[in-house]
């Protein structure tokens, strides 16, 4: 998720509800830690809490520093990713290329463990590839480390975001460890969300892809299975409103000139969402000005089009 969980992301999914929010991936590396755009992936969200940082790595002490250092920015968890499945990371041996090496694994995590006292967590997969779905036994060792709790992603490093999530391993973990397990992968809704659940047993579920233009989906799930029931829809206006308000933060965290791109990609998945056409779609990327951005989204918060159109076609059933 890095580049997509931003701060301005990250806020807004609290303020929605989300339990936790945890920041981008960050580099281990010694000489990446400090750059500006490491700093700027670290930023955390002032009253969001716990604050959890996410650090990647290949290297044992490197992962130990690591770790420290972001105890010292202060994080009070600290994430340790193995379920990455970029190239350009698991060309490094980290992210979810670690799982193949399961003694790398282990040192990995007793190092971030002996470094802090604060909480570690692991996000995972369930293996290397489906041939080699070894993630019971990485859950073990994580256990055995002292690992607080597991994030597991149904899908193998090799499989990255193809195909169906296969939910049976993650299962299998949750059975196999005493720790909190979070279901990962493909959760995109209520119904999903507790048809995972069933089928894990896991304790929590930690929600990524998904939320892409609907910051709102991991508190309303929340609230949902709170109430034991699908949450009240969204409707078009409020979606805009939230779309308004991200819009504005990213182009006050980033400035205009960087805000632009990334703008264009959050605030079209909103407009996807809402069911507008490519053309229309289309029209908001070619902008060029902040001004011209808030302009596109103030005039569909005034359009009866913002009235009829259904946030999803989970919210235009329920």
């Amino acid at each position: 998720m890095a580049g997509v969980t931003d701060l301005p992301f990250r806020e807004l999914a609290w303020e929605l509800g989300a339990g936790a929010v945890v920041t981008e991936m960050t580099s281990a590396k010694p000489e990446l830690w400090d750059t500006a755009l490491s700093r700027e992936r670290r930023a955390m969200p002032r009253d969001a809490g716990p604050r959890i940082i996410q650090v990647a790595g290949s290297d044992a002490p490197m992962i130990g520093d690591a770790v420290r250092r972001a105890e010292q920015s202060g994080a009070e968890i600290v994430d340790i990713n193995m379920g990455c499945p970029a190239k350009k990371v698991c060309r490094q041996l980290a992210g979810s290329a670690l799982l193949a090496d399961e003694a790398l694994v282990g040192r990995i995590l007793d190092a971030a463990v002996r470094a802090t006292s604060l909480p570690v967590t692991l996000k995972m997969r369930t293996g290397s590839t489906p041939q080699q779905r070894n993630g019971v036994r990485i859950a073990r060792l994580a256990e055995a480390a002292g690992v607080a709790s597991l994030a597991v992603h149904g899908r193998t490093r090799s499989c990255r975001f193809v195909g169906r999530v296969e939910y049976q391993t993650i299962a299998e973990i949750k059975r196999a460890v005493s720790v909190p397990v979070f279901a990962n992968g493909d959760i995109d809704s209520y119904a999903s969300a507790v048809a995972v659940l069933r089928c894990t047993g896991a304790d929590g579920l930690l929600i990524g892809r998904a939320a892409l233009g609907a910051p709102w989906l991991p508190g309303d799930i929340a609230i949902g299975l709170a109430m034991g029931r699908a949450p009240v829809a969204r409707g078009p206006v409020e979606v805009l409103g939230i779309a308004a308000r991200h819009l504005q933060r990213l182009h006050e965290f980033y400035g205009e000139r960087r805000a632009l791109g990334i703008a264009r990609k959050h605030v079209k998945s909103y407009l996807e969402r809402l069911g507008l056409s490519r053309v229309r779609i289309q029209a908001f990327t070619r902008l060029e000005t902040a001004v011209a951005q808030h302009d596109f989204v103030a005039r569909l918060l005034t359009t009866p089009m913002a009235a009829r159109v259904p946030a999803s076609r989970e919210d235009e059933a329920a």
